[in-house]
């Protein structure tokens, strides 16, 4: 697969995508990795990449032809264009598993209060948002995006059944961890997993996980797809 980001802040993104797991499948050759300048691209003699909004309104609009001609040179045929915008659908699992069937993606950061709309209209861009809430600009959450996306590449973890164990997979939350020693400042840990009862433990984690995903995400529990066993777990 290849990333690439269009970026005004390229060494930013690429920073926060080369390390770690990304960094070694980068290196194994499962994933490469690029960026452009969006100011390169600037035409002016001030290299000038916004100007104000048609309609009045606070804040800077990133241009359309400078936008364009940075995704152009990263040669978008066949890729999918993806815009990080906060007015965007919720980026999940789900979405980060679509992508990861894909062997091009092209990241535009925006900046500022965002892209002129008719770029977005032009490369049938995918908008997505991280969360409800609004950033300085979209290299934080590209990075973010192309991080839930690699590692879901073969090869890419060093144990492929814990993407198994990932959070959200079956539409809960991850239970609790714990590792030695097995008591820590007069807290110890549960003591079903000193057992070594391997089913005992299932169900610990099990119920763990419902009823962490039912304290802290609501709306994921309301929507999980509980068995008879999960609702006798949680009677």
């Amino acid at each position: 697969m290849r990333i690439s980001f269009a970026t005004l802040f390229p060494d930013a993104v690429l920073a926060a995508v080369r390390h770690s797991m990304l960094l070694r499948a980068e290196q194994a050759g499962i994933v490469s990795f690029d960026a452009v300048n969006i100011r390169d691209f600037a035409t002016d003699a001030h290299r000038s990449v916004d100007d104000t909004a048609y309609g009045g309104g606070p804040g800077m609009v990133l241009k359309p032809d400078v936008v364009a001609a940075a995704i152009r040179s990263l040669q978008p045929e066949g890729a999918k264009v993806i815009l990080t915008d906060p007015s965007g659908k919720l980026f999940t699992q789900r979405e980060a598993a679509d992508l990861a069937k894909e062997d091009r993606l092209i990241f535009v950061c925006g900046h500022y209060e965002g892209i002129d709309d008719r770029v977005g209209e032009a490369f049938g861009m995918l908008r997505y948002s991280i969360g409800d809430f609004v950033l300085t600009g979209g290299e934080l959450p590209a990075a973010v995006m192309a991080d839930a996306v690699v590692r879901l590449l073969p090869g890419v973890l060093g144990a492929p059944e814990s993407l198994q164990e990932d959070a959200f997979e079956d539409g809960l939350l991850s239970y609790p961890q714990y590792t030695r020693p097995p008591e820590w400042e007069g807290i110890a840990i549960p003591e079903v997993l000193l057992t070594g009862d391997h089913g005992a433990i299932a169900k610990w984690r099990r119920l763990q996980r419902m009823n962490l995903t039912r304290q802290n995400r609501p709306d994921l529990f309301a929507r999980a797809p509980l068995s008879k066993d999960d609702l006798k777990l949680l009677q």
